[in-house]
């Protein structure tokens, strides 16, 4: 087990999601286990980023994106390779690192990719501005097409940029190789960015092989016209439909996390069967008083009586429907310590018996 590098804050999963920016943790582990291929300490990495090992076990945590960028610069320090965040877009798709990766790859088409990565994409990077931000756009000028990088992510993060760009070129390389209607144009025409040229200007070279422009106003890749209608190799559409269920379970997951409801009922699930689940203690647990707890819970319509109610509704439905827990074990993992209780409260909840509804 990887040991938790001194003053790191574990505990940034759904429910708990840092504030400011933040990053897939599929990332982080990818981005990790790609330094250490190329020479770094997994020790050191983890411990320069402030990054806990635990946090990157599931691909669905948040990171603070801070963390990911000392990750990037320890891991280009360790390795001693300037262009370590190219490499890292060129090797690693973003199907091994998150789940938008899988999603774009069960696309009919590349238009339809475009139109994923924009609903999806504060999956992959999240401002933390609670607004939704288009990620790329179509831009068709003076007769060419552009794919532009509009997020702003991207601005000022350099890294970020030619990593994403090098893992969108990989990847379309990577899918349509074979294809004849691909070979026929080059892929990219070219390529713009707004940062200045790096020392590494031959991986540049070497991954684009395209005409490359820094210093420009965008952020952007010229593609040919006939890109946007490829058809991609096709996937299972019910895998298409579960892949976008889940990951708009996690977009769900990501918003109300960073509401005050969806703080206090992330703590609140933890100790429900202790059947005290009181509001001091969860003001403490949030470092704030009652009364600013109460106030907060106000201001998004809800008391703390009522969203505990709502929340033994639900988590009560949950273990029901799972069959998986008799009755009385549900009433007291919702915490209820008299069986007769829960009766009473799920026929106000719902206007059934509990034990109709587990049958």
């Amino acid at each position: 087990m990887t040991a938790v590098p001194k003053n790191v804050t574990p505990g940034l999963k759904a429910g708990r999601a840092p504030a400011g920016p933040t990053i897939g943790a599929g990332y982080a582990k990818g981005l990790l286990s790609f330094a250490v291929a190329k020479g770094a300490s997994r020790e050191k990495l983890l411990e320069r980023s402030q990054i806990s090992g635990a946090d990157l076990d599931d691909l669905d945590n948040r990171i603070p994106l801070a963390r990911y960028d000392a990750l990037m610069r320890a891991g280009t320090e360790l390795t001693g390779e300037p262009a370590l965040a190219l490499q890292f877009g060129e090797a690693v798709r973003m199907q091994e690192v998150s789940i938008v990766g899988l999603i774009c790859e069960a696309c009919e088409t590349t238009l339809d990719v475009g139109a994923q990565l924009n609903r999806y994409w504060r999956l992959v990077f999240d401002e933390g501005s609670g607004i939704a931000s288009d990620t790329v756009r179509l831009v068709h000028n003076d007769g060419q097409f552009w794919i532009e990088a509009t997020n702003p992510i991207f601005i000022g993060n350099p890294h970020a940029t030619e990593s994403e760009f090098a893992r969108l070129v990989g990847n379309a390389r990577a899918m349509f190789g074979a294809n004849p209607d691909f070979q026929r144009k080059p892929f990219p025409l070219a390529v713009h960015f707004t940062h200045e040229a790096p020392s590494y200007l031959a991986e540049y070279d070497r991954i684009f092989q395209a005409p490359i422009v820094f210093g420009t106003k965008w952020n952007a890749i010229r593609i040919d016209e006939g890109f946007l209608s490829l058809k991609q190799p096709p996937i299972s559409r019910y895998v298409f439909g579960v892949l976008s269920e889940r990951a708009q379970a996690l977009l769900n997951g990501l918003e109300s996390a960073k509401t005050t409801r969806g703080h206090v009922e992330s703590l609140l699930i933890p100790i429900l069967h202790t059947g005290d689940p009181n509001i001091e203690r969860v003001a403490e647990k949030m470092a704030l008083s009652r009364p600013t707890l109460y106030r907060k819970l106000k201001a998004e319509g809800v008391t703390f009586e009522k969203l505990l109610d709502e929340l033994r509704h639900k988590m009560a439905l949950h273990y029901l429907n799972g069959k998986k827990v008799s009755v009385n074990e549900t009433a007291y993992l919702v915490g209820f310590s008299e069986p007769s209780a829960f009766s009473r409260a799920f026929r106000r909840w719902t206007g059934t018996s509990p034990r109709k509804r587990a049958i």
